[in-house]
C-alpha cells in the first residue's frame, strides 16, 4: 500500500502548506503525523501537523530540515529502527514499536506506521509517518502479566503442599494398598488435569459456573463429593469473568486443603451463588466442621485474587470466623 497521486493533485512542500483539501485534511487531523523528503540528503522532516508537535513537544523551527532520529534515545532497540530502515528500502508500508522520546526527556512507546508518498509519474517524492502513543496500553498489559505470573509462581509453590494432603487424607479410608494407589492417582491426574483445562487457556469460552466450580473443587476434596455442596442456578459466564474466578476458586480451594475444611475428614465446603436484577453474580464460599480457623498472618495468594476482582470492578471479602473461612464475592458480569 502507498499513497499514490496519480491524477490527483500536484503535491509539493508548498502544496502542503496551502490551505487545500489534503492540507487541510493533514494540519487538522488529530493523528500525529509528518512527512519526510527522500530526495533531500538524510531524509529530512518538511511538515508536520499540530498534533505531532503537540505528541513530542517540540515546536516546528526545532524539526523541520531534520531527520526524524533526533526522536530516538537511550531505551531506542536497534531491531526498531533497522524495521524502518528495510521498510523504507523496500518501500512498504509498515508498522513498527520504537521507543522515541518527547522534548522534556519523558519517553514513551510508538506505534510509528511508515510509507511512501508518489507523484504522477510514481516517483518517490514523499515518506510519511504517523505516531501512536501506545505507552499506557503496553504497560497495562506488562502489569498484568506479571499479575498472572505471580498468581502462577505461588500456585507452584502450593501444589506440592496440596497434593500431599490429598494422598495422606486418601490413604485414612483405604487399607488395600492397590486399591490406595489407584485412588491417588486418579486424584493427582484429575487435580492436574484441572490446572492444565481451567488456566491453560488465554481466551476462555462460555462456561457455566456449576461446572466450572465442580470441576475444581471435586479436583482438590481429597474425599470427593461428600465435601462439597452445591447450590444455584444456572449462570453462564462471559469469558472475562472465567479466569478470575477460577483463580479465585483455585486459591480458596488450595488454603481449605492446607488450614481448613477440606484438610479434615469432617470438613465441607458449602458453596452457593446467584444473580440479582442489575445482572451481578454473587458467590458465598462458606467452610464448616474444619479445625479453629485464625486469620492468616500473609495473604498473597488472596490478594493477587483480589486485584484480579477490583480489576473488574468486583467486591471480594474474607470473614475468617473461627469455625471456617466465609468468602463473599461480586462481581459484575459484563457481555463476553
Amino acid at each position: 500500500m502507498s499513497l499514490d497521486l496519480k491524477g490527483a493533485i500536484s503535491l509539493s512542500p508548498g502544496t502542503i502548506r496551502d490551505n487545500d483539501v489534503f492540507a487541510h485534511a493533514i494540519k487538522h487531523s488529530r493523528l500525529p503525523l509528518c512527512i519526510t523528503d527522500p530526495t533531500k540528503p538524510d531524509e529530512p522532516i518538511v511538515f508536520a501537523n499540530e498534533a505531532f508537535c503537540d505528541l513530542t513537544g517540540y515546536d516546528e523551527a526545532d524539526f523541520i530540515g531534520t531527520n526524524c532520529r533526533f526522536l530516538q534515545g537511550p531505551e531506542t532497540k536497534r531491531e526498531s529502527v533497522a524495521a524502518i530502515r528495510a521498510a523504507m528500502t523496500s518501500r512498504d508500508v509498515a508498522m513498527i514499536e520504537i521507543v522515541n522520546y518527547r522534548k522534556n526527556g519523558e519517553k514513551f512507546i510508538n506505534a510509528l506506521q511508515i510509507g511512501p508518498i508518489y507523484d504522477q509519474e510514481g516517483q518517490l517524492i514523499f515518506r510519511f509517518g504517523s505516531q501512536l502513543d501506545i505507552s499506557a496500553a503496553r504497560a497495562q498489559e506488562r502489569q498484568a502479566s506479571e499479575l498472572r505470573t505471580a498468581e502462577l509462581l505461588h500456585r507452584l509453590k502450593n501444589i506440592v503442599n496440596v497434593m500431599s494432603v490429598v494422598i495422606k487424607m486418601t490413604g485414612r479410608d483405604e487399607t488395600d494398598p492397590q486399591a490406595y494407589s489407584q485412588k491417588v492417582i486418579e486424584r493427582l491426574v484429575a487435580l492436574s488435569q484441572t490446572h492444565f483445562d481451567t488456566l491453560g487457556s488465554e481466551g476462555p469460552n462460555q462456561l457455566g459456573f456449576e461446572h466450572l466450580a465442580r470441576t475444581l473443587l471435586l479436583a482438590y476434596a481429597p474425599l470427593g463429593e461428600r465435601q462439597v455442596m452445591f447450590s444455584g442456578p444456572r449462570i453462564d459466564l462471559p469469558g472475562d469473568m472465567v479466569t478470575s474466578l477460577t483463580l479465585l476458586l483455585h486459591e480458596l480451594a488450595t488454603n481449605s486443603v492446607k488450614h481448613g475444611s477440606l484438610g479434615s475428614e469432617t470438613g465441607r465446603i458449602d458453596l452457593t451463588w446467584s444473580q440479582d436484577d442489575t445482572g451481578t453474580f454473587h458467590m458465598i464460599w462458606r467452610e464448616v466442621g474444619g479445625p479453629d480457623v485464625t486469620s492468616p498472618a500473609k495473604e498473597s495468594g488472596a490478594n493477587i485474587v483480589s486485584k484480579l476482582i477490583a480489576a473488574s470492578n468486583g467486591a471480594l471479602h474474607f470473614d475468617w470466623q473461627s469455625e471456617g473461612l466465609i468468602v463473599t464475592l461480586s462481581l459484575p458480569m459484563n457481555e463476553g
